[in-house]
């Protein structure tokens, strides 16, 4: 298949969560390699903006929030007479939806490139066939955007950084709570934005319970401020006291502590793929309804996925489930008895 045209202007409308959009950055890397000198921008929500914040193969972030700032038919023909002024060649669609193409359209960018579906087909100029459902690992399915359109695709790994003064930062926070070098440092990220994914709350006092009292562990648990009242349930649950930066950090810092800890324990979130974007020294991830084949880690490394088969079908995308007993199938004894077997190698 022939590859499209050469483009001066470039704009890569991404997708809306954290963890996709760091899925998104293999995409992203490829393009710039095929077009090393054009202008390439990209258009994220502004909760993802610190993902893609610094990233080298970027010229300019775009923030589009539709369900806030850009919610109204006068703030979307603002934010299409944006992109309008910026006069792009050339779209990638990473998103499906029908009302991004519509925007790219009526902004008038010449070549319009993403998943065929059948609300949107005549808005684009080049339709890419959807794979099968679930077939592909989420990597993947955004580059296969890039790569059915023509463009060659190199590798396929995630791009994450943090700047020196984020690092410091943490490192001063851990220093300030007595946590030093030498410290067999784990950090647990509890939360998730899908409640079938976490791991139930006396599961994680448990666990953190018998890393401070059992390996004499410092325990840093972390989260965005919208985690600390689950934090702190989970904290009212336990015997011991953990250190916990809910608020304190931001996803930069939340990198910098990944990568600074001996492990991260985790379930299928976005933080589990910033750690192991940073290259942490070992991911412990969790997994229930989710498959990792399609949203695990990758690479995996220095992953270690714990998953019990429940006779559930996987994955299961039943949001309202109240059993959660895929999740509740890996016990706290099952993921210390990995950290064991990691320390004795």
């Amino acid at each position: 298949m022939s590859k499209v045209k050469q483009a001066e202007r470039i704009l890569i409308f991404n997708v809306n969560w954290l963890g996709d959009v760091l899925f998104s950055t293999a995409t992203i890397r490829n393009v710039r390699r095929n077009y090393p000198e054009s202008y390439i921008a990209c258009v994220i929500p502004s909760r993802c903006y610190p993902i893609l914040k610094g990233n080298p193969h970027l010229d300019e972030v775009i923030i589009f929030d539709e369900k806030d700032r850009h919610k109204g038919m006068l703030a979307k023909l603002n934010f299409i007479r944006l992109l309008k002024s910026k006069k792009f060649d050339t779209v990638f669609l990473l998103h499906r939806s029908f009302s991004r193409a519509l925007i790219c359209r009526l902004a008038g960018i010449g070549q319009r490139i993403g998943y065929h579906t059948k609300k949107r087909s005549f808005l684009l100029t080049r339709r890419i066939v959807m794979p099968k459902q679930d077939s592909l690992h989420r990597i993947d399915f955004y580059l296969n955007v890039i790569e059915k359109a023509g463009l060659r695709v190199e590798d396929r790994y995630l791009d994450f950084s943090f700047t020196p003064e984020e690092e410091k930062y943490v490192d001063d926070f851990l220093s300030r709570n007595s946590v030093h070098q030498d410290d067999l440092l784990v950090v647990l990220n509890p939360g998730g934005n899908w409640i079938p994914k976490r791991w139930p709350r006396d599961y994680w006092a448990l666990l953190a319970d018998k890393l401070i009292s059992e390996i004499k562990a410092k325990v840093v648990i972390t989260g965005s401020i919208s985690d600390l009242p689950l934090v702190n349930q989970i904290k009212e649950k336990m015997r011991e006291k953990p250190l916990v930066s809910c608020g304190v950090f931001n996803i930069k810092h939340l990198g910098a502590l990944a990568r600074r800890a001996d492990m991260f324990i985790t379930a299928d979130t976005g933080p589990m793929h910033i750690a192991n974007a940073v290259g942490a020294k070992k991911v412990i991830a969790i997994f229930g309804p989710t498959a990792k084949e399609i949203t695990g880690p990758y690479p995996d490394t220095n992953v270690v996925i714990l998953q019990k088969d429940t006779g559930c079908l996987i994955p299961c995308y039943r949001v309202n489930c109240r059993n959660n007993r895929c999740m509740k199938a890996v016990t706290p004894d099952d993921v210390l008895a990995q950290i064991r077997k990691i320390r004795k190698r």
